[in-house]
């Protein structure tokens, strides 16, 4: 997963997207990077383009989840709404 979000950002800041260079982002990220996976990666992404892989990717439909977990879902949410935490400020409130 984490050789997709290098190839999306080195297509984000203009760079080639090859193996070295996913490699080369995954290090300077801190993460071990799998020879094969970004292998696959690469392999995949020829003759494609990634503009039209994102487009697809949000267009597609998502799935409404079945009414039991709604249920739980909303019995979780008031939980979470009775607890009160401090809210995070700066980089912190981005995750």
């Amino acid at each position: 997963m984490e050789s997709i979000y290098a190839a999306l950002l080195l297509h984000k800041v203009g760079g080639k997207i090859t193996e070295t260079n996913v490699e080369k982002v995954l290090t300077a990220a801190g993460a071990k990077a799998d020879k094969t996976e970004i292998t696959k990666l690469i392999a995949g992404l020829k003759g494609t383009k990634i503009e039209d892989i994102i487009k697809s990717a949000s267009s597609m439909p998502i799935m409404a989840a079945p009414a039991s977990e709604k249920k739980k879902a909303k019995k979780e949410a008031k939980k979470e709404e009775e607890e009160v935490e401090e809210e995070p400020t700066g980089i912190g409130s981005l995750f």
